[in-house]
């Protein structure tokens, strides 16, 4: 069963910009406009995840996720509120008030659904595969185990969680800041040439001889899990 998302977002623009891209990634999608209506649907057909603006007519984002997770039935359900406010003090107030993730307009979609997938891996790590494969490569999610083409490779633990976020979105392209962000953590203050270090690591264990390498450096931007790759078997 497909993923269901709800979103809550009164510019309609946004809303279609958002369906399309959650469900080219397989999500079921449900929009409603205001916040008074959230509830209602939520109720009717709790998702798996909700993706909630700030500011909305009827009831605003902040309240209606202060209900939700005053409520025993949907107290579980993970928040990712849409922010047009920047300041740390209103990141601070969403977050204290019951959200488990922020995205501050305008963003990138990559960025969001990199941060969707996070959100439902923690949640329901059931609904995210537990085996990913591309090309020759098999990455096991439970047994932390890497193999290509029959033998296995060892990673460390950055490098296999740097592999296995690439190749849960293959081809996008994420630079060096979304990749600390989501590899070593919000929280983690150190410079971005570590991801250089990591991926370096990563493509020496990866590729031997002649095989071809499935991270694609993208100059000036950052880096991707080939989309071709998945093609070389």
């Amino acid at each position: 069963m497909k993923p269901r998302i709800l979103i809550v977002e009164d510019e309609e623009a946004l809303n279609l910009l958002l369906r399309y891209n959650l469900e080219s990634e397989g999500f079921a999608v449900d929009v409603v406009e205001r916040g008074d209506e959230a509830e209602t649907r939520v109720s009717e057909h709790p998702p798996d995840l909700i993706v909630l603006d700030w500011m909305l007519p009827g009831v605003s984002g902040i309240e209606i996720c202060r209900r939700l997770r005053a409520k025993d039935e949907t107290k579980g359900i993970p928040i990712l509120m849409l922010t047009a406010r920047g300041e740390e003090t209103e990141r601070v107030r969403g977050l204290s008030t019951g959200a488990d993730d922020y995205v501050v307009k305008p963003f990138s979609l990559p960025e969001l659904l990199a941060r969707v997938q996070a959100l439902l891996r923690r949640s329901n790590p059931d609904q995210v595969a537990k085996v990913l494969k591309a090309g020759e490569i098999e990455l096991d999610r439970e047994k932390k185990r890497v193999h290509r083409s029959g033998r296995e490779l060892h990673l460390g633990p950055t490098e296999f969680r740097l592999l296995e976020f690439l190749m849960t979105s293959p081809g996008r392209v994420f630079s060096r800041e979304q990749l600390l962000d989501q590899v070593w953590g919000r929280e983690t203050y150190i410079d971005e040439r570590t991801v250089d270090v990591h991926v370096g690591r990563l493509r020496k264990v990866l590729s031997r001889g002649r095989e071809l390498d499935p991270i694609r450096t993208v100059r000036g931007s950052g880096y991707s899990f080939n989309e071709r790759f998945s093609e070389t078997n």
